[in-house]
């Protein structure tokens, strides 16, 4: 049964407010990404009227020698596509070089595809970027229209934005109040239009099957590396646990015992006082090895699920923490594992680099894919690169194949994504 467990009561009042800022980043995100998109578009549109010229000078028979340079600046405008998407999504990785033979070149699959991507994205993303850079003017103008509606020379007609036409303040409200529909359109579509336009380059500029084939190789090969010095790490950090704390705490155990036994013929007063401090000692090294343990696999998994396990997590989180688990049946182990320690390093990291008020983790299954999202209101600028932890998140999930994006601009906020394969 789908689980929702939920962390102080104070922040789940609040639930509004995440989701409203959430909205307004994917529309601020799809924004950017048609803007982006638009700028490629135009340069695809250039290209594309490039290569129509070439093709007709090619049929008067002097444009043979323009072929080479003309498919190397498609791959340019292609390769800028590719970085925009790898931003976004998952990293595409294009061809080396262009052949430079003509005739070779245009049986390359690799440049038959980016000449189709060309054709698309100056036609469909163009026309889908103009209007994703439309919408916002629209709004604005729609919205500030009863500010200066009395000020345009001209009759009613001529004054408004829209099909019909404004006589009085009233009839410019209207105008406003158009300008809040186009702005959910813009909340509703904005999204999907990004998507829209970003579909033909992550199907035409992605690698093709033998390329994706050896990538994939590399790919597994580097995530085996990666699992391998990660086990190794926990290996250590375990014999490190267990060499510096349970062990010089038995070790003291033992000679205070020993110590007992000799004083026991000579000051029986004493040996009992030893025999207090081997107790307590001997109860610190039980605890230190209950937390060895629990570091390893934490019974709370076994006992009450991942639910269980991540409402223990938010509720001793030093910032108020939202939770939310819809996780139909139990993953495997491992990877329940892996998603609490995921969490449980993030909230650490919330709890004392952030400067939040606030935090949330969701949790959601998706056929065969475990997804996590942990998110804060704090001063933002996570770098995986310098000391966050981050670093043994990421090595952690990719041993298991899994998938981890970071957002954390200046200012916040920060929002770590997690997927992680947890099988059907």
């Amino acid at each position: 049964m789908p689980t929702r467990e939920s962390a102080p009561a104070g922040s789940a009042r609040r639930i509004g407010r995440p989701q409203v800022m959430a909205a307004g980043r994917a529309t601020l995100d799809a924004l950017e990404h048609l803007i982006g998109g638009l700028g490629t578009a135009v340069l695809a549109l250039t290209a594309l009227a490039w290569l129509v010229a070439v093709a007709l000078a090619c049929l008067l028979g002097v444009g043979l020698l323009l072929v080479p340079i003309t498919l190397r600046g498609v791959r340019g405008v292609a390769d800028r596509e590719r970085a925009r998407l790898s931003r976004w999504g998952p990293e595409i990785i294009g061809p080396e070089r262009v052949p430079s033979r003509p005739l070779t070149a245009l049986k390359d699959p690799a440049v038959r595809r980016e000449l189709g991507w060309v054709a698309a994205h100056a036609t469909l993303g163009l026309v889908v970027g103009v209007l994703g850079l439309t919408l916002p003017i629209w709004i604005m103008r729609n919205l500030t229209y009863p500010l200066y509606w009395w000020l345009v020379p001209g009759d009613a007609a001529d004054r408004s934005p829209e099909l019909w036409a404004v006589h009085d303040f009233v009839g410019a409200l209207g105008i406003a109040l158009m300008g809040l529909v186009w702005a959910a359109v813009l909340v509703g579509l904005g999204p999907g239009m990004a998507r829209l336009q970003a579909w033909p380059g992550r199907r035409l500029l992605a690698p093709t099957s033998d390329t994706d084939l050896s990538l994939r190789i590399a790919q597994l090969s580097a995530t085996r590396a990666a699992a391998l010095d990660a086990h190794a790490t926990e290996l250590r950090r375990i014999e490190r646990a267990l060499h510096d704390g349970t062990q010089n705490k038995l070790v003291a155990v033992t000679v205070m015992l020993g110590a007992t036994r000799r004083a026991l013929t000579r000051n029986p007063a004493a040996a009992e006082e030893m025999l207090e401090r081997a107790q307590a000692a001997s109860e610190q090294a039980l605890a230190e090895l209950r937390t060895v343990v629990r570091g390893i696999l934490p019974p709370v998994l076994a006992d009450r699920g991942l639910a269980g396990a991540l409402a223990g997590l938010a509720a001793s989180c030093g910032v108020p923490c939202r939770l939310d688990v819809d996780v139909p049946g139990r993953c495997a182990a491992s990877v329940e594992a892996t998603a609490y320690f995921v969490v449980a390093e993030a909230l650490t990291n919330i709890s004392k680099h952030s400067g939040a008020r606030d935090a949330a983790v969701t949790v959601r299954r998706h056929d065969d894919r475990l997804s996590l999202r942990i998110e804060d209101d704090g001063k933002g600028g996570a770098d995986e690169h310098h000391g966050s932890g981050i670093v043994g998140i990421r090595r952690r999930i990719e041993a298991y194949d899994g998938r981890l994006t970071l957002s954390s601009p200046a200012g916040g906020p920060t929002i770590l994504q997690v997927e992680l394969p947890c099988g059907l």
